[in-house]
């Protein structure tokens, strides 16, 4: 195997087995890492456990609610111990609730808050503490186009991933004197099951196609190469960085 990317063997750790979680798990485990995936849907985790099999890959799964301060924190280091350690954490965990900021009810506020940056936070900082310790570590979280652009009807989400972008460049400062980087990937219009059911309305696809200087949408696939990058040794000097991988969407 040619270990350019540095991750044979690696402890990783991958918070969301969704679309773009599970295309992480799988690159990161292809490259010789040993992958651990935690989700609060089982269901979701035996398919992608099953897929790895399929693939000839080994990828360990973990149920975990990371809203959960206490939870996510005891997943994390209990998932460190065995392991034998921890070296990468990936943060692909999101929702969204497409409304108009006056329709927004408090609790789908606090339940979009609670998922895509509570868990970030509570996580990650659990992993920043065993890595900070040892001396080494990759963190990415996934943010989004949303935290820069002001996408109508999207302002919980947008929020939040405004918040996984200063989160990123605070962590990064931190725990950069100990070989510790954090990084954000931040896809454009990407095709998940998060997007599915909103791209088959009417129109949608065409108006976001419209949107994208290199004329399509975003696959979960089109992350891994920029994601295993930042998860790498090569990504040594990278750190506190926002990494928009959007087809030039933010151009625009």
């Amino acid at each position: 195997m040619n270990d350019w990317l540095g991750l044979h063997e690696r402890a990783a750790l991958v918070a969301g087995a969704g679309g773009i979680g599970a295309a992480a798990a799988l690159g990161l485990a292809g490259h010789g890492a040993r992958v651990t995936v935690t989700d609060v849907d089982e269901e979701r985790l035996a398919a992608l456990a099953e897929q790895a099999t399929e693939a000839g890959l080994s990828i360990s799964t973990r149920a975990a609610d990371l809203t959960d301060p206490q939870g996510a924190r005891a997943l994390v280091n209990e998932t460190a111990e065995a392991m034998g350690g921890l070296d990468v954490f990936v943060h692909a965990v999101g929702i969204n609730d497409r409304r108009p900021v006056l329709e927004t009810p408090d609790d789908v506020w606090e339940r979009i808050i609670d998922v895509n940056l509570k868990s970030a936070v509570w996580s990650a900082q659990a992993a920043g503490a065993l890595m900070v310790s040892g001396g080494y570590g990759r963190i990415v979280l996934l943010s989004s186009v949303s935290g820069l652009l002001a996408h109508a009807h999207h302002a919980p989400y947008a929020v939040t991933k405004g918040g996984i972008n200063q989160l990123c460049r605070v962590m990064a400062r931190e725990w950069a004197p100990h070989g510790v980087t954090v990084n954000a990937i931040a896809p454009g219009y990407t095709e998940t099951d998060l997007t599915r059911a909103y791209l088959d309305k009417p129109g949608v696809r065409e108006g976001m196609v419209g949107l994208v200087p290199a004329g399509r949408l975003g696959t979960a696939d089109d992350l891994v190469g920029p994601l295993l990058f930042l998860c790498s040794t090569q990504s040594v000097f990278v750190t506190g960085h926002v990494m928009y991988v959007d087809g030039g969407r933010t151009l625009v």
